[in-house]
């Protein structure tokens, strides 16, 4: 398996170490899951996603070869915002999602998630248009700070002034004498910022925030159990090629004015919709699980599931029939042959901290 920069500060500290993406990851530490996850909503935890892919595009053209990779709309993007979207097949599914910012006229900082990272590269490559590259940035790492002291300990810890960082801005900056892109966004639904900095630096950025007694380092399982609080998608899991944007409730991804984007043809209308579950009664949600209507009907599936330590409930995510989506529509969860009463609910599940959301 592949590791990150920071494998090995992982080992030293004792964490729990398993397969993602095809990397030996952090799955919890000491704390455990429940612990972790708590402190991330009260105080603030970082996370290592150097597996993730990063990557500049550049060159003229560069807006109109991401308004055909994806349903979004570039041309009025300012400098420095970033937005969440998926590229799209042409069976209208998704082939992953993404942030995209503007770094200016013709250059985008994009990320895009590890499992896929390189043949989302080659998709790419292949629907490159003018005289548009891209760049792999193979030599960088990527740090989420998250939580709702992030902000007040990066200022503390490193003299960063990020109060006037917007929600989905980026800033360019200086740590431990390094060029880093900081941006405000992440993937827990807590204030919170990634910063991508050379690999061979990120070891001290990782040191030095651990050592402040508001930060713990946060494994990749509450991680999970974080973003799906908030009702994120996670790729291969919620959405695939499959899965259309607006199957996949993600219609807001797409911007008015794109009608040319690959499969615009074929995302027409869903015949099935992703919606949040709520057990009513005793259980977990798993992934996999049969939905059903209240007389035994399969009117879906789950896709993802866990229990929701902010809550104290058992939630998930799945796909039903467009007309069986609505809110408060009473279901069953089969769960290992067992029929748990649920109903479908709005998503997120626990209402955000962002600081767009504060506003």
């Amino acid at each position: 398996m592949k590791t990150t920069p920071l494998h090995s500060i992982h080992e030293a500290s004792g964490a729990k170490m398993g397969e993602f993406a095809g990397y030996e990851m952090p799955l919890y530490y000491a704390d455990g899951v429940l612990k972790e996850h708590e402190w991330v909503r009260a105080h603030a935890g970082v996370f290592d996603v150097s597996h993730m892919g990063q990557l500049l595009m550049f060159g003229k053209g560069s807006v109109q070869t991401l308004e055909k990779l994806t349903p979004s709309s570039f041309a009025a993007a300012k400098a420095f915002t970033a937005k969440y979207t998926v590229m799209t097949n042409p069976d209208g599914g998704i082939v992953d999602d993404l942030i995209v910012t503007r770094l200016s006229e013709d250059v985008f900082y994009i990320v895009i998630n590890a499992g896929n990272k390189y043949r989302n590269m080659d998709w790419m490559r292949k629907h490159l248009g003018g005289t548009v590259e891209i760049l792999p940035l193979e030599e960088r790492a990527l740090v989420a700070v998250q939580g709702p002291s992030a902000e007040a300990v990066l200022h503390r810890e490193f003299g960063l002034n990020l109060s006037e960082l917007g929600y989905m801005h980026l800033m360019e900056g200086m740590i431990e004498g390094a060029n880093v892109f900081i941006s405000r966004l992440g993937y827990t639904g807590e204030d919170g910022f990634e910063i991508s900095i050379p690999d061979y630096k990120v070891e001290e950025l990782w040191g030095r925030l651990v050592q402040n007694p508001e930060i713990k380092p946060i494994g990749l399982a509450a991680r999970d159990s974080l973003r799906l609080e908030m009702g994120y998608c996670l790729y291969g899991h919620d959405i695939d090629e499959t899965t259309t944007p607006i199957e996949a409730d993600l219609r807001w991804v797409m911007g008015k004015d794109n009608k040319t984007f690959i499969g615009a043809d074929k995302v027409g209308l869903p015949k099935r919709k992703r919606v949040g579950i709520k057990l009513t009664d005793k259980g977990i949600a798993r992934e996999g699980a049969d939905i059903l209507d209240k007389n035994g009907n399969k009117i879906g599936r789950l896709t993802s599931g866990t229990f929701s330590p902010t809550l104290k409930e058992a939630i998930g995510q799945g796909y039903v029939d467009i007309m069986s989506a609505a809110l408060g529509t009473e279901v069953l969860v089969n769960v290992r042959g067992n029929n748990i009463a649920g109903k479908i609910v709005d998503m997120p599940f626990v209402q955000p901290n962002t600081k767009a959301a504060k506003k």
